[in-house]
């Protein structure tokens, strides 16, 4: 039965086209996908039909949700509907939940605003939603705080959220991009029920078309704000007939050309590292437990090799990667570059740290946005001892920027002037202008559309072989470290469970933590 019907829907702001003729059917009980690179009109099309689209944003069209239209409804029937038929999972459930109000008072507040109910029946129907939604009381007490939840945890409170008044339609935009494979898993199997239990319609946007291909009923596929195929999934995925589709297709599968050089000459070596934090007291007397969070790690990465780490959250990855970095001291244990042991904190000597760049997940946080590209590219010039000045210092950063696809112009910029995909490039100039002998990238692409991310890992095999680099790919998208990799790590609880060649590890893991990692991991399906 169809829930929701979308005719020609048309979106503009200040006079710019940002949607454009859109029309599409939700039925009840079946997910509805909508695939499409960043800025391609997604998220906008929800908020559209939400009636949460920007100020002086100017919509047209016909959006009948049983006998309403939602684009025609005034604000205060738009409220009572919002929650109470129609829920919303945002991307990122930090942004989306209050941090100084407890979970279970979040939940019970949707209740106490649609529903006039009583505090002690709201508490109590929150306490249901969350048992619902996989976070059972004794392990997950109502007065936690958002910030003392994994990312994964806090993502299944909104959900709870969303769906604390069982609403005819579930919006989930991007519900699973930053998420571990197995979190993501739980999510996705967690929102299949609810749709199948509760019969709800779900609208599913993101911009993973192995996610879609396993999930949804009915897919659109969207680019610059419209709608350029759609039908059912298993027909998109079996017969593809725009050229865009083919193109998302052959980017999500995407391996680049990789002339690998590597030497048998020991560039990183690990030793035993050991790093352990105090948790809290459980008794007023008692001494401590103590969490392992690096327990005796040991690895050695060759000059010129690609090395995949990976791991969920938790798992230790990071605190690793500060030890190498020198931002962390070891308790126990040993870490060489080059044959010098890495010192941690201040005592870390110059030289070592220009053979080390770090490229991290998010480059806009990455950036001080007040500075312009190229201030920002020069940045690590600090770990020289005869840097650059003058003439000689702009045409170093342009060579950068050059080096990775930009132009020197693009110096005079600010960062927000660019997309995730060049601000992601400058970052990568700004690890390359001291011409390191290793770069760590952690997470670099985990958020990238598929097309820019094939873009991003083209690039990184391009400059490996020119500057003869070795990278340390730290990643939770298995099919990424696949792809870019010559060994991997696998990484449990502080330890490495399973080591060798990527696609050894791949093919036939030995590991049932490995297992569990490749299984979990979404498939697009064969053509």
């Amino acid at each position: 039965m169809t829930l929701l019907s979308v005719e020609n829907l048309n979106l503009s702001i200040g006079g710019t086209p940002i949607l454009r003729d859109l029309s599409f059917k939700m039925y009840e009980g079946q997910f509805f996908g909508v695939v499409g690179e960043s800025g391609s009109g997604k998220s906008m099309t929800a908020l559209s039909l939400m009636q949460l689209a920007p100020q002086g944003a100017q919509i047209s069209g016909a959006a009948h949700f049983g006998a309403e239209d939602l684009l025609a409804l005034p604000e205060k029937a738009m409220c009572a509907l919002r929650g109470q038929d129609i829920g919303m999972i945002f991307q990122e459930p930090m942004t989306a939940l209050n941090p100084v109000k407890t979970i279970g008072d979040q939940v019970a507040e949707t209740l106490i605003v649609h529903r006039r109910t009583s505090r002690a029946e709201a508490v109590k129907i929150a306490r249901e939603r969350l048992n619902r939604v996989g976070l059972p009381a004794d392990r997950f007490p109502p007065d936690l705080y958002p910030h003392e939840l994994s990312g994964g945890q806090r993502q299944r409170v909104v959900i709870a959220l969303a769906i604390a008044l069982r609403p005819k339609l579930l919006i989930a935009d991007e519900p699973t991009t930053a998420l571990d494979v197995t979190t993501q898993a739980q999510i996705l199997a967690l929102l299949r029920s609810l749709v199948k239990d509760d019969g709800m319609a779900c609208m599913l946007i993101t911009h993973d078309l192995a996610v879609v291909a396993g999930l949804a009923d009915h897919v659109a596929i969207m680019k610059s704000g419209e709608i350029v195929e759609a039908g059912k999934t298993t027909d998109i995925f079996s017969r593809m007939k725009h050229p865009y589709t083919k193109q998302l297709l052959a980017a999500s599968s995407h391996v680049p050309d990789r002339a690998t050089q590597v030497t048998q000459t020991p560039l990183l070596e690990v030793r035993s590292a050991l790093r352990t934090y105090a948790l809290p007291r459980t008794s007023l007397f008692g001494k401590p437990p103590v969490l392992a969070a690096v327990n005796k790690v040991s690895f050695t990465l060759k000059n010129g090799e690609s090395l995949g780490l990976v791991g969920e959250s938790g798992c230790g990855k990071s605190t690793l990667t500060r030890a190498i970095l020198g931002l962390d001291a070891l308790q126990s244990g040993e870490i060489k570059i080059d044959g010098q042991t890495v010192q941690a904190g201040r005592r870390m000597d110059r030289d070592q740290r220009r053979k080390m760049q770090v490229v991290f997940q998010d480059p806009f946080g990455s950036f001080n946005p007040r500075h312009k590209v190229a201030r920002l590219v020069a940045e690590p010039f600090f770990a020289m001892a005869n840097p650059p000045n003058g003439t000689a210092k702009t045409a170093a950063v342009a060579q950068a920027l050059i080096s990775v696809g930009l132009k020197p112009d693009d110096t005079d910029k600010y960062i927000h002037e660019f997309s995730g995909g060049q601000r992601q490039r400058i970052a990568i100039a700004r690890a390359l202008i001291i011409k390191p002998s290793l770069i760590i990238l952690d997470e670099a692409v985990s958020a990238l559309d598929v097309s820019i991310r094939a873009q991003i890992l083209d690039l990184l095999a391009e400059l490996s072989e020119k500057f003869a680099l070795s990278y340390l790919f730290i990643s939770h998208d298995l099919s990424v470290v696949r792809a870019i990799t010559d060994r991997v790590l696998v990484m449990k609880s502080g330890e490495i469970v399973e080591s060798g060649p990527t696609q050894t590890v791949f093919d036939n893991p030995a590991h049932a933590y490995t297992k569990q990692l490749i299984a979990a991991t979404p498939q697009l399906p064969d053509n």
